[in-house]
């Protein structure tokens, strides 16, 4: 686990991505049970008029998650929701990115609220979001 001071406008650590390969969209469509062919049959992808195929929004997510449980254990997690913005194409590279925009004491508990982020190696934004972590 990362320790991070809980300060507003603090920037976590990023969590970078290896390239999205044929082989990683596989396996989450096997592992998540969503085997949309869009994400996984080239010539479904270009009947839809994409060059290629791309990656579910739902792994990006799941990277954000791995970003947040590096930061704190699963049960600090008070909250997570992210808004899709943009797909991530195969052989895109996410970087996850959080930085703390309020620390608060709720409910007798103090908590950190992050902004969350996925963005590609060209810059584009796939994936925004928020999280709420109780701090120790």
């Amino acid at each position: 686990m990362t320790t991070f001071a809980p300060e507003v406008g603090t920037q976590l650590p990023p969590l970078h991505i290896d390239p999205i390969s044929r082989t990683t969209l596989a396996l989450f469509a096997g592992a998540s049970g969503d085997h949309n062919p869009i994400h996984i049959d080239l010539d479904v992808a270009k009947s839809a008029g994409l060059d290629d195929v791309f990656s579910h929004g739902m792994l990006s997510m799941a990277y954000l998650g791995r970003l947040l449980t590096d930061l704190v254990p699963q049960q600090q997690l008070r909250s997570y929701k992210v808004r899709f913005a943009s797909i991530t194409p195969v052989h895109g590279q996410p970087t996850c990115t959080a930085a703390v925009t309020q620390v608060a004491e709720v409910g007798g508990e103090r908590l950190a609220t992050l902004e969350l982020k996925v963005t590609l190696a060209d810059g584009t934004v796939t994936l925004l979001g928020e999280a709420v972590v109780a701090l120790d």
